[in-house]
């Protein structure tokens, strides 16, 4: 079975990163060889910039400064992590990938949208997701549930920024079928249980 490509999404306070360790841990169980990352990080240097982009003491970063560190992250990620190990047929599931940039740095910080996509598709080298999971919660309701004394540079940003982030994300789930809505209200159980239909729907289509 050639590799499968599985992304999740959504804002700050959202519960994609439970869900996508739910995913390996499931996935890992029935025997598939599973790679978990995250954006941005997922490699040593990755990480590095990771540190510098959500240290909340940075707050006169620039949003062009931003969009060029995520992007280098993420073509860094993208080369050593996500390509290497789709190549070898594992399972590689991803906490955010681009989608996150067009959301936060296109729709949210508002950068021109042709110079986004173009990051995007460069520093990802045109890698698509075979599934995205948008897990998706009224901004409100994603705040509430993060440690204010913890939170990172974007997780202090104002409502309204997280409110753009939100609206985003779901504008780009009208464009893309690969991207799935999910309603991040309803209890861990049921949205695993939702993820994990759709997971293994796939596979299956891959085994024919």
């Amino acid at each position: 079975m050639e590799g499968i490509f599985i992304t999740f999404e959504g804002i700050e306070g959202c519960g994609k990163s439970t869900q996508a360790e739910l995913l390996m841990k499931y996935l890992q169980s029935e025997g598939f060889d599973v790679v978990l990352s995250r954006e941005p990080g997922g490699t040593p240097i990755a990480e590095r910039i990771r540190d510098v982009l959500l240290d909340n003491t940075h707050k006169e970063m620039l949003a062009k400064t931003e969009i060029l560190l995520y992007s280098a992250s993420r073509s860094q990620h993208t080369g050593e992590k996500l390509i290497p190990a789709l190549k070898k047929g594992k399972i590689v599931i991803s906490d955010r990938y681009y989608d996150s940039t067009l959301a936060y740095q296109g729709a949210a910080r508002q950068l021109d949208s042709n110079a986004v996509k173009f990051l995007c598709s460069f520093a990802s080298s045109d890698l698509v997701p075979d599934i995205t999971f948008l897990i998706d919660v009224p901004a409100e309701v994603g705040l509430s549930r993060i440690n204010v004394e913890k939170a990172d540079r974007l997780e202090q940003e104002a409502l309204e920024f997280h409110q753009r982030v939100r609206q985003g994300f779901l504008d780009l789930a009208n464009k893309h079928k690969r991207i799935v809505i999910i309603n991040g209200q309803n209890s861990i159980e049921k949205i695993n249980g939702l993820i994990m239909e759709i997971v293994k729907k796939k596979i299956k289509e891959r085994r024919k």
